[in-house]
């Protein structure tokens, strides 16, 4: 169904909160008495009465066109009548008062109309970008038929939804493939080097048999954005990954590309450091020979395997301190896994005072299942 250009189309956007025409009415013949009344009792009322030329352009501010033109209907109504109760001594001034009462009123129309195409025109971008975003970054949870995977994300910018964290998880036929990584920098720049790397996860996590290939795939995806990028006289970028593949067995596979330590979180508040080497990030794995490493660890069920990016692990109080996140998950160890990872997020926003310095990710992992294939409660 086609909409009307002065209706909101978004009942999220501000516009949806439009005043109706009732109160715009009110508060239209609310400010006209306020101004009678000052210039009665001033004796300046043909002085004041001048001020209702300007409630169009109020209106045309906050409100749609039918109410800015029924706001300047009314104004130069007003005009009119104080004009006729208390004329000019030259006549040529009343006509002169109520011409431009009337411009002023047509202008304001126009005004409002041009800022509501423009809001539109936004809403559009908005709506847009929104979708080629959230085609980047699957909304969380997550579930597979081995793992639940739900957290936070929160980009720096707050008016973007995709920032250079990134994260997926694709069920292939080789067990659940985990991707959490950051792209180095920032901006637009950044998100387009993210999509290169999720683009190329969610398809060789289905055709790579290893887990090394399917690390390879993403350096290789790196490396041909960078010399795009190049190309156009943009900066190359690498980015650190974290990549996972879990499978029925309690052994997890595991290949660290230069990011944050992986945190297995068990009865009891225990916190174990998982993977103490990492290799170089995506995009640098020229400068070195030696292929990177598989590492392995245990994952048992019943148990929390916390992933993040360098915006909770690198997050400072203002005198420098930096967020203890062992400590603080060993607090926390007992709650959900969603409900964990919300709790260190919150925790990093109070400890930091609210000043985010970068692009925050945290993803909290479960199995789905237990040995045997009984499902997780």
């Amino acid at each position: 169904m086609a909409t009307r250009a002065d209706e909101p189309v978004d009942p999220d956007h501000p516009r949806a909160r439009r005043p109706s025409t009732g109160a715009v009415f009110l508060w239209v013949v609310g400010l006209t008495a306020l101004i009678l009344v000052l210039g009665l009792l001033t004796g300046t009322g043909v002085r004041l009465i001048g001020l209702v030329v300007f409630l169009p352009a109020f209106a045309a501010a906050f409100t749609s066109v039918r109410q800015t033109v029924l706001t300047a209907c009314w104004s130069a109504v007003v005009v009119a009548l104080s004009l006729v109760y208390r004329p000019a001594p030259n006549r040529s001034d009343d006509i002169v008062a109520l011409t431009l009462t009337v411009i002023f009123g047509a202008l304001s129309v126009l005004g409002c109309r041009y800022r509501i195409r423009h809001e539109n025109e936004m809403l559009r971008l908005r709506s847009t970008a929104t979708a080629m975003q959230r085609s980047i970054l699957r909304p969380l949870p997550l579930l597979t038929d081995q793992v639940l995977m739900d957290g936070v994300y929160e980009p720096l910018q707050e008016d973007k939804l995709v920032g250079g964290d990134i994260y997926d998880l694709a069920a292939s036929p080789y067990g659940t493939r985990v991707l959490i990584g950051d792209v180095q920098g920032k901006g637009l720049p950044a998100i387009g080097t993210a999509f290169a790397v999720i683009g190329a996860f969610r398809e060789a996590a289905y055709r790579e048999r290893t887990l090394s290939g399917l690390v390879d795939a993403l350096e290789e995806a790196v490396v041909r954005h960078n010399a795009i990028a190049a190309e156009a006289d943009e900066p190359e970028r690498f980015v650190t990954a974290l990549v996972l593949c879990i499978d029925d067995s309690p052994t997890v596979q595991a290949i660290s590309c230069g990011h944050p330590l992986p945190y297995l979180v068990g009865p009891g508040a225990t916190v174990s450091v998982l993977l103490e080497e990492a290799d170089l990030p995506l995009g640098l794995g020229s400068l070195t020979p030696v292929p990177r490493t598989v590492g392995r660890f245990h994952f048992p069920f019943g148990t929390t395997l916390l992933l993040c990016t360098d915006g909770l692990t690198e997050a400072r109080a203002p005198d420098g301190t930096f967020f203890p996140l062992e400590k603080r998950l060993a607090e926390a160890a007992g709650l959900p896994p969603a409900q964990l990872a919300r709790s260190l997020h919150t925790d990093s926003r109070a400890f930091s005072a609210g000043h985010q310095q970068d692009d925050i990710a945290v993803l909290a992992l479960r199995r789905a299942h237990a040995a045997g294939g009984a499902p997780a409660t």
